[in-house]
């Protein structure tokens, strides 16, 4: 890892370059199946991550504290990072204006 590069970062290059590998590997696979499989993988390990400590009184897992809220910040995350990307918007978007 390079000087300006942060976990968030490293762990992002790395799932794509995982997909990427995995596609490489198989032409005939399915890209979505592919990053469905991606997805579910992150899916579990940021809920794990996210589990709260057990005391009730913590302040750090208060905001995490029950499933529905993890689930709330996990949409939230995702809505964020799906706006950041360079492939959020396609060129063949349906609701994309034509002249």
């Amino acid at each position: 890892m390079d000087s300006e590069s942060n976990p968030l970062d490293e762990a992002a290059s790395q799932v794509v370059e995982l997909g990427n590998r995995i596609a490489n590997a198989d032409r005939e696979a399915d890209l979505w199946e592919i990053a469905d499989g991606l997805l579910a993988g992150v899916v579990h390990y940021w809920l794990h991550s996210r589990q709260p400590c057990g005391d009730p009184h913590c302040e750090d897992c208060a905001s995490l504290s029950t499933a529905d809220d993890r689930m709330k910040e996990l949409k939230r995350l995702i809505e964020r990072y799906a706006q950041e990307s360079d492939y959020y918007h396609s060129p063949h978007d349906t609701n994309v204006g034509r002249a």
